[in-house]
């Protein structure tokens, strides 16, 4: 079985823990629908980043809160470069699975959509 990177992201529109975990689920759920054979028990670990202007919360929590209690998960700052997206919530998702890498489905939500533009366009 090969180990496929998702990525994900998206915005909130202030430091407040209820709308990052809730941004967060918004954001995995989506993942999990559009990579439709995705199962918590098949995740091999999940990165989370988050802009220096969020700190209320591990968005990893979310994940928790969804059932990936088992799932290996860490949270870190995203690297602060001037004019950069603020409050934005990313996460790289290291999934097991034969699913091609040609097939694998990356998720960009809200503002996010500006960060890959190049994704959103193709789903």
């Amino acid at each position: 079985m090969t180990t496929r990177g998702i990525r994900g992201a998206t915005t909130v529109t202030e430091d407040n823990v209820d709308l990052i975990l809730q941004a967060t689920r918004e954001l995995l759920e989506a993942i999990v629908k559009e990579n439709a054979s995705m199962k918590p028990e098949d995740i091999g670990s999940a990165i989370f980043t988050v802009t220096d202007d969020l700190a209320a919360t591990f968005p990893a929590q979310a994940a928790r809160q969804m059932g990936w209690s088992m799932v290996p998960m860490m949270c870190a700052r995203e690297i602060p470069v001037p004019g950069s997206l603020p409050k934005a919530i990313r996460v790289l998702v290291h999934w097991n699975t034969e699913t091609p890498q040609s097939e694998i489905k990356h998720v960009y939500l809200r503002d996010a959509v500006k960060l890959r533009p190049d994704l959103v366009a193709a789903q």
